[in-house]
């Protein structure tokens, strides 16, 4: 479990990257072989795009450096549990299994709203729910504070 702690930190370093540059600060990075082969954070308001969502970015960047759309033996790290958009992307990928720090109980689809996994899929995956919740959760609730504080 030491590793998982290790690699959510990473990803927690990519959210405060977006907290700096005012996107909701959600970090991500992807796993294999024990490596970071991706990482990325929120960028919908620098790139003025939906698709911005730091998972989507980080899978782009997985997809090209092992040449693949399938990352069936990566792991995957966020800081927020990840969307509809982005859980349909993730398991489209054939990750193998997904970390994330807490749950989004406005829009989450791995059990914060519903649970796209559970649906009869073509893939599904592990996952593993809770590592640096608080820290997390500290980083979201800093950035709406200063939000409605401007």
């Amino acid at each position: 479990m030491k590793i998982a702690y290790k690699f959510m930190k990473e990803a927690l370093k990519e959210a405060e990257k977006a907290y700096q540059k005012n996107e909701v600060p959600i970090g991500c990075v992807i796993v294999c072989g024990n490596k970071i082969i991706a990482k990325a954070h929120n960028l919908r308001e620098t790139k003025n795009s939906t698709l911005a969502h730091a998972e989507l970015l980080a899978i782009k960047k997985a997809n090209e450096k092992l040449n693949s759309w399938r990352l069936e033996d990566c792991d995957i790290y966020v800081t927020l549990e990840p969307c509809p958009m982005c859980a349909g992307a993730i398991i489209q990928a054939r990750m193998r299994k997904l970390y994330f720090s807490t749950r989004d109980f406005k829009s989450g689809a791995f059990g914060g709203v519903f649970n796209l996994n559970a649906e009869k899929l073509n893939h599904t995956l592990e996952i593993d729910c809770g590592i640096l919740k608080d820290e997390s959760e500290q980083l979201l609730k800093k950035f709406f504070t200063d939000l409605r504080t401007k």
